[in-house]
């Protein structure tokens, strides 16, 4: 007969193994959309514009909207997720969850399901790694754009 700590250990495991399996494939969007926010910088970055600051603006335009609509893909990757265990509510809306959760936000009004009850931290935790390492981007990013007019200036 299966004790009651060794059946949470197992469900906390599954848990964790579901929300890595979920977080890599939101690792790996994330590192092919960095692939196309180093494109869309190089090409309008190399665009010629009548002042420096209006290609900063448009390099730095493309670089934020290429990273919003990547978050947004891996909030609904963590929705299809939730949907495809149950972790949420009978009638929650699965995508207002997963952004609660991916932004840190915090529950209000939907609360997860106790088995799923640790998706919620992870999806959370992800959500932070994925801001960060687009913070970083753009940071760089912007740092190549100045460089490279200030570069421009000096010739």
């Amino acid at each position: 007969m299966e004790t009651q700590p060794r059946r949470r250990s197992i469900r906390m495991l599954r848990q964790i193994f579901f929300g890595v399996a979920v977080s890599g494939c939101n690792i790996a969007i994330h590192a092919l959309v960095m692939l196309v926010v180093i494109s869309v910088a190089r090409i309008a970055g190399e665009t010629t514009a009548p002042r420096q600051s209006l290609r900063l603006v448009a390099v730095m335009i493309a670089t934020v909207l290429v990273l919003m609509i990547a978050h947004f893909a891996e909030v609904f990757v963590w929705s299809l997720s939730y949907a495809t265990v149950g972790a949420a509510p009978k009638g929650a809306d699965l995508i207002y969850f997963a952004f609660v959760n991916y932004t840190t936000l915090g529950y209000g009004d939907v609360t997860p399901v106790e088995r799923w009850r640790l998706l919620g931290p992870m999806t959370a935790m992800n959500g932070v790694l994925m801001f960060g390492w687009s913070t970083a981007v753009i940071f760089e990013v912007l740092q190549k754009v100045l460089m490279e007019s200030s570069r421009e200036e000096k010739n």
